[in-house]
C-alpha cells in the first residue's frame, strides 16, 4: 500500500470532534498509542527476557498501526500528506549522515 492510498481510506474512518481544526485529538492519540507500545517493549524486557514471539509482534503490529494512524490524522489537520513528511525526513536524516 502507498502512503497515498493508506492517508485516504485511514482519513474516512477519522470520527472525532471538529475534525479538519482540531490537532490536540489527534496528538494526544498518538501520545497514548506510542505509550501502548512503549509499555508492550517494557514487558518484553520484564516478562520475556528480551524476547519477541509471535504473539508480542502482532500486539506491536497492531499498536504500530494506531500510531500510523494517528500520525495520518496529524498529518491530515496540517495539511500535509504521509509522503511529504517521509521525503522531509528521509532528506533530513541523509543531510545528518553526510555530516559525520
Amino acid at each position: 500500500m502507498k502512503f497515498e492510498d493508506y492517508q485516504s481510506e485511514a482519513s474516512q474512518t477519522a470520527l472525532y470532534p471538529r475534525r479538519m481544526e482540531n490537532l490536540e485529538y489527534p496528538t494526544l492519540g498518538l501520545a497514548g498509542e506510542a505509550g501502548e507500545v512503549a509499555n508492550i517493549v517494557k514487558k518484553i524486557q520484564r516478562d520475556h527476557g528480551g524476547v519477541i514471539n509471535d504473539e508480542i509482534r502482532g500486539k506491536l503490529k497492531d499498536e504500530l498501526g494506531d500510531v500510523l494512524w494517528y500520525i495520518s490524522a496529524c498529518a491530515d489537520e496540517l495539511g500535509l500528506t504521509l509522503t511529504e513528511i517521509a521525503t522531509f525526513n528521509v532528506e533530513k536524516l541523509s543531510k545528518r549522515h553526510n555530516r559525520k
